[in-house]
């Protein structure tokens, strides 16, 4: 069990690690995007959940945890998704990266 964050299964899982500077701009569309995508991705098969930060100068990360490589495959192909990803990067994003890891090991503290 997880004290904070997200609780994952036991590895193996895969993590894709999203890190992202925001154009501050349109804020409030793209909040209003993010509540969407993240309804929809919650819902997809294989999807275990998310936790993220955002700075005030508009950097940010956000981890989602899925089940396996094709779950994450499904959600690359989602439509929802792949317009989300282009008003990013019309709109929203001055950079991002995006990694994609397999989760081998975890260890949790708890006081």
């Amino acid at each position: 069990m997880q004290p904070h964050g997200v609780v994952t299964p036991e590895p193996p899982y895969i993590a894709v690690i999203f890190t992202f500077r925001l154009d501050r701009k349109n804020l409030a569309e793209y909040e209003a995007l993010l509540k969407e995508i993240n309804a929809i991705s919650a819902d997809q098969d294989g999807f275990l959940g998310e936790e993220g930060l955002r700075l005030e100068d508009g950097r940010g990360l956000t981890i989602s945890y899925w089940r396996n490589m094709e779950a994450v495959a499904s959600w690359q192909r989602h439509a929802a998704h792949i317009l989300a990803k282009k008003a990013g990067r019309e709109k929203f994003y001055l950079s991002y990266s995006l990694r994609i890891s397999e989760v081998t090991r975890e260890s949790v503290f708890e006081r």
